[in-house]
């Protein structure tokens, strides 16, 4: 159940979104906040530079596996504008992170994306819970995700 806060770091994560895609990536950001509402990191796609294995979700997955307890990575939330790839969803899993929320899902990306024209990720478009198990997962957020839409709208309009 997404509540106001979970609206206000969903929110931070499209502001990340923003930045990567001025800085000219594709518009993915993340934040990491632990049980008490802290924030313990947080970061936007970097993929501009040919390796499409720098995404957020991956790097917070990284940072809590080399920073936080066992029991800290459990009870922390990790929040995104976009639902996690395959990839990322197993690095989540494999680090034992806990709650996952994000604003939009792979399914309404992968629909944006065609019908902007965009062909097809070679990688297969899977639901978190279709790559780990017993995580609590919560999203999309329609509110929100039509502005991550707007931010993938623009950034495929700018590069064709």
């Amino acid at each position: 159940m997404i509540n106001d806060t979970d609206l206000k770091y969903l929110r931070r994560c499209i502001q990340l979104a923003k930045d990567a895609l001025e800085a000219g990536d594709e518009p993915f950001g993340s934040v990491l906040v632990s049980s008490d509402g802290e924030v313990l990191a947080e970061d936007h796609n970097h993929v501009a530079g040919g390796d499409h294995t720098q995404h957020p979700e991956f790097a917070l997955a990284r940072w809590a596996a080399n920073n936080l307890t066992e029991e800290e990575r459990e009870k922390a939330t990790v929040y995104t504008s976009g639902e996690h790839c395959p990839m990322c969803a197993a690095a989540h899993g494999w680090v034992g992170l806990g709650r996952i929320v994000y604003a939009s899902s792979s399914k309404q990306l992968a629909q944006w994306l065609s019908e902007l024209g965009v062909p097809a990720s070679r990688v297969r478009n899977l639901s978190i819970q279709d790559v780990i198990r017993d995580t609590v997962v919560d999203g999309p957020v329609p509110e929100l995700a039509e502005e991550v839409r707007e931010l993938h709208r623009q950034f495929y309009l700018k590069k064709h």
